[in-house]
């Protein structure tokens, strides 16, 4: 087996040390980063809502953390599959580019439709 080169553990370290930030300190009690996107348009785009997500699932909230971001909590066993295989991004098929691209951007217009059911893919607020 080969060894894991240091790309890799930097962003091991990378990682545990947000997820650390994320764990201990509370989105909506601390000055995270606000969404630039939502400040300008008050449209939610696909990524509003995911470190409170990160937070709830952290603390073993998954509910709570679907209703932040449905789609980050999804997401994050494909991101740590796609890391561990390590294959380059070059070599993934166009269909899946296309497809992701268009999972985004259908999440993107649903979770921001004001009524029932599609009210419910927007972030908690606070």
């Amino acid at each position: 087996m080969k060894r894991p080169q240091p790309w890799f553990w930097a962003l091991f370290a990378g990682a545990l040390s947000g997820l650390s930030v994320i764990y201990f300190f509370k989105p909506g009690n601390y000055p995270y980063p606000s969404c630039l996107f939502h400040d300008l348009t008050g449209l939610y785009c696909p990524g509003c809502g995911s470190t409170r997500a990160l937070y709830q699932l952290l603390h073993g909230h998954l509910g709570t953390a679907l209703h932040d971001n449905a789609l980050s909590v999804f997401a994050i066993p494909f991101l740590a599959y796609a890391v561990v295989r390590k294959e380059p991004l070059s070599k993934l098929h166009p269909f899946w580019v296309w497809g992701i691209f268009y999972l985004v951007m259908t999440f993107s217009v649903l979770r921001n439709i004001p009524f029932y059911p599609f009210a419910c893919l927007a972030p908690l607020q606070g």
